[in-house]
Formats: C-alpha cells, structure tokens, sequence
C-alpha cells in the first residue's frame, strides 16, 4: 500500500515539474515575431483608372451615348449603343443608403453644384467647424452655418437628388445614394452628354 502511495505521490511531483518546465519556456523562451499593421491605404481596394477608347471618343457626342452603371463592378461605362467608349471606377451607396437602381435620364447638368443635405457646419470665415453633417438631422453650432457638399461635374438622375459627381473612391461602396467618380472620369461623362441622356443602374 505505502509503496502505491509513494508511486502516486512521484507521479503527481513529476507532472506539476513538468507543467512548471513547460510554463516557463513558453513565458521565458522565444516569442512569436508580430506581425507589422498594415497602412490604411493597404486596406483599401484598388480600383483600376478610366479607361478610354479613342477611336469611340472621337465619335461620342451628346447625341448618341448613353451610360450605364454597374453597382457590382463598382465601374460606370460611356458607351455609344454596346460599345464602350469609357470605363471608370464609381464608388455607390453604403449600406443603408443604396443608390437606386433602373431606367434614368439625366435630369439636369451642373458643374459646380452642391447637395442641400449633406456638408459641413461653418463659421464666418468658412472655417470647418463640425463635417460631415445631415441638414435633416444635425442642429447647427451657434454662429455657424450649413454649406453643402460639393459635387463637380453633377448629372442628377432622380427628383430626390441622386446623381453623378465627383467624390472619394476607396474601392467600396461609400456614398449616401450618389454615384461617385473621378475628377477625369465626371468631367468625361459630363461633358458627352445632355439632359435627357439614358442612365442604366444595376446589376451589370
């Protein structure tokens, strides 16, 4: 009997040795090299420029071009019946503020338009005070006013202000219903098209 107990008791001393070895190179011994955190700028998508066809652009009038836009692409397309005269990177509405889609016309033209919703508080000077606003939502500071976002190179597809312009792309849906697109991009679709142009948005 003494002899199993003594047998017992070395086997327990053994394991809390080995559990107490063990511990210490895991506290003591060679830590796993973290990994380096990557930029934000990593993180983001990259979305391939405009592209452009020549020979097509040459031919594109206001006329006979039309747009359409895809939503899972992230692209917005020129295009003069099937053919695509330009390719470029959109960014379209975030969750909970999806861009609509179907059938639209361009509604109207404006090169320096600014959106009567969303913008920025600011004082006399026109110095930021609180961004990012909603005029529906926010109440303004006191002595500050609302002024609206800028969207260069507007083309308004529905009654309720949605459109094309010029915005921020990172890679994604990021806007509040507006189709996004670059400085080259808008000025390019602005300027080869009228009121009245059919604008397609969807699942292309």
């Amino acid at each position: 009997m003494r002899t199993k107990v003594s047998i017992l008791a070395f086997t327990l001393l053994l394991t809390v040795f080995t559990c107490s070895i063990n511990g210490q190179f895991r506290l003591f011994g060679p830590k796993a090299t973290p990994q380096p955190m990557r930029k934000a700028s990593q993180l983001i998508s990259k979305q391939a420029p405009l592209k452009m066809d020549q020979g097509l652009l040459k031919q594109a009038t206001p006329d006979n071009t039309r747009i359409v836009v895809s939503i899972p692409k992230q692209r917005a397309y020129l295009m003069i019946g099937d053919q695509i005269v330009a390719d470029g990177p959109i960014s379209s509405g975030k969750r909970g503020h999806g861009t609509p889609t179907g059938h639209f016309s361009v509604m109207e033209k404006d090169p320096n338009h600014h959106s009567n919703l969303y913008g920025n508080f600011v004082d006399r000077s026109g110095r930021i005070v609180r961004g990012g606003v909603s005029a529906r939502v926010d109440s303004a500071p006191s002595g500050t006013h609302f002024a609206g976002a800028p969207m260069k190179w507007f083309l308004r597809l529905t009654g309720e202000g949605v459109g094309m312009h010029v915005g921020i792309l990172p890679g994604y849906p990021a806007s509040h219903g507006c189709i996004r697109e670059s400085d080259d991009g808008a000025k390019l679709f602005y300027d080869h098209v009228k009121v009245g142009t059919p604008a397609d948005v969807g699942d292309y």
